[in-house]
């Protein structure tokens, strides 16, 4: 699923005289929807303190999702002080990605893409549906009376469609998802020097655990990705070793991160909606009512876009070289797109399915029909099996600003 990068959201300090988005208030990463919505309605073409533009409506952050004359490309933007200071701090971990495709624009990006692409394809992913099924229902037969849902589904079911997508040996998911957990607080605002260590010990954790893994899977290449991406490395022009390690990484990390966020945020918000819960135990067709999980607490909170020259929004300039967060999540809240139920769950809400969550134009997410389907299974067969699935004790989030999910989540299942 889509994913941003590091420093999309750097904040300056509050001014007395103008509402500043501030991410660090007490409860936002619980539920930051009431401050988003004070953004949009008070100052929707935000300049924060640092430099930084942020659009919180609709129609400009899918404008600009959808326009091809802008890069994701973080050198293309014109670095204030304070960017440039955020950076230093960063370290080695600033440049941490940058050859993946989500980090690059045509002509790279294109390429790059292409050589993942026919795995991802609509067709592809639907042969793996009884896998996934298989996946699900062996999870839920070890689920006790009350029971972890991200411990148990959401975290073990994406992780493990992954590594079979790519073909990878058996893997340490523990340890992996401990990895993976801190290097993508590399997507967080801020962070101290202690974290900053830790993001480059993790990442470092990874690199070599790709490596290993590449060097597996020469010795026993089969019909899968990890082979093909391996045969265009070898090919020499079509992907270069540190493109290929990070395309692996990449794969890894979105293939998994944002999944377990969308299972468990939709878990949760069918509980506090038990009569959309009842509903969808009657009527167990998720198609339309996944996108509406998505729309309501998106998996992805922000993505970002760097101007390449001048242009307007909201009446505002906006600089070449400026550096614009998008925030998908009070896109997806707008009542200008979704009328004045925005902030309500409606599984039979028209339209649903043109949320922001899955970002756009060129670089929309590529595992999105994945994502979906493992929802769509994961959660129906969940509702199935425990007709009177309920909330156990009060959710724990994961603290993070953009990739914002649960770190447990435990339901009683009446088992």
């Amino acid at each position: 699923m889509h994913t941003t990068r590091r420093g999309a959201t750097l904040i300056g300090p509050m001014s007395e005289d103008s509402l500043v988005y501030n991410p660090f208030q007490a409860g936002f990463t619980d539920d930051p929807y009431p401050h988003l919505r004070e953004m949009r309605e008070s100052d929707p073409v935000h300049r924060n303190p640092l430099g930084i533009w942020m659009l919180f409506r609709y129609d400009d952050v899918a404008r600009m999702l959808r326009d091809p004359s802008l890069s994701v490309e973080d050198a293309k933007a014109v670095p204030t002080a304070a960017m440039e200071a955020a950076r230093q701090s960063m370290g080695e971990v600033a440049d941490m990605g940058t050859n993946s495709m989500l980090n690059r624009d045509p002509p790279d990006h294109t390429r790059l893409r292409r050589l993942v692409a026919k795995a991802f394809t609509p067709r592809m992913i639907d042969r793996l549906r009884p896998r996934i099924e298989q996946l699900v229902d062996t999870a839920l037969d070890a689920a006790g009376p009350e029971w972890d849902l991200i411990d148990g589904l959401a975290f073990p079911l994406p992780f493990q469609v992954i590594s079979e997508l790519l073909g990878t040996p058996p893997i340490d998911s523990a340890r992996l998802r401990d990895w993976s957990g801190t290097v993508v607080r590399s997507l967080e605002p801020v962070n101290d020097p202690e974290m900053v260590q830790a993001i480059a010990e993790a990442g470092r954790h990874i690199r070599e655990l790709v490596s290993d893994i590449l060097e597996w899977k020469r010795q026993h290449p089969a019909d899968d990705l990890l082979t093909a991406l391996i045969a265009a490395e070898e090919e020499g022009d079509k992907l270069s070793p540190r493109e290929l390690a990070e395309q692996v990484s990449l794969l890894y990390l979105a293939g998994h991160e944002t999944t377990v966020n969308l299972i468990g945020n939709g878990t949760l918000a069918l509980l506090r909606h038990p009569d959309d819960l009842r509903q969808l135990a009657l009527e167990p067709e998720l198609g339309a009512a996944v996108d509406e999980l998505l729309r309501y607490d998106s998996p992805v909170q922000n993505s970002r876009r760097i101007t390449l020259e001048a242009l307007e929004v909201g009446g505002r300039r906006l600089e070449a070289g400026s550096y614009v967060v998008l925030a998908l999540s009070s896109a997806n809240r707008d009542p200008d797109k979704w009328g004045p139920t925005a902030e309500r769950l409606d599984l039979r809400r028209a339209g649903a399915s043109h949320h922001l969550s899955f970002g756009g134009g060129h670089h929309h997410c590529l595992g999105s029909h994945l994502a979906r389907m493992e929802a769509e299974v994961a959660i129906g067969k969940l509702i199935q099996r425990f007709p009177s699935l309920e909330l156990g004790d009060e959710p724990v989030w994961n603290g993070r600003i953009n990739l914002r999910g649960l770190r447990r989540l435990t339901v009683r299942t009446g088992a």
